[in-house]
């Protein structure tokens, strides 16, 4: 569809403004009498070389590791009691971040897709492990002990970024 000049300083105005294609559409239909299509608008819009703003996201501040939580921490379920049965002695990566360190066995306990150890800050370790179903389970050496909330989190963004970088 050809527009005159007129048409196209209203939309190239429009794109200045920051207006999103599917706007430029409803405004086309609704101020031009022009009922196109969103490929179409699309396609105008790279014909007259214009390039839609993208509009910018708030940027959401990543918080570090060492922060204090701002929400409550997911809670670790307590696994079955058992030993180190499957487990290789070296582990297969290990991610420390401001006292807390995360290790992936290279065989994972029995019963469980990915398991391995945690130290937290206050040196008390635990076995972790994901079961068939994807819940984590902690498994204390000392048993009664709960991590403290903050190492909880730490745990879980540090076992995230590990498995992650291990491509699992």
């Amino acid at each position: 569809m050809n527009l005159d000049d007129e048409q196209r300083k209203k939309v190239s105005e429009w794109i200045k403004q920051g207006l999103k294609l599917s706007d430029i559409q409803t405004r086309m239909a609704s101020e031009l009498g022009l009922n196109m299509t969103y490929m179409d608008v699309r396609l105008l819009v790279d014909d007259l070389k214009l390039v839609p703003k993208d509009v910018e996201r708030p940027k959401v501040p990543t918080p570090t590791l060492g922060a204090a939580p701002t929400g409550p921490a997911a809670p670790a379920k307590p696994g079955p009691a058992g030993g180190k049965g499957g487990q290789s002695p070296g582990p297969a990566g290990k991610q420390a971040s401001a006292g807390v360190s995360v290790q992936v066995d290279q065989l994972a306990r029995p019963g469980a897709v990915v398991s391995g150890k945690v130290t937290f800050s206050d040196g008390n370790q635990a076995e972790w492990y994901f079961d068939q179903m994807g819940r984590l389970g902690l498994v204390p050496q000392q048993p009664g002990y709960r991590p403290p909330a903050a190492d909880l989190q730490q745990f879980q963004a540090a076992l995230d970024s590990e498995l992650s970088r291990m491509g699992l």
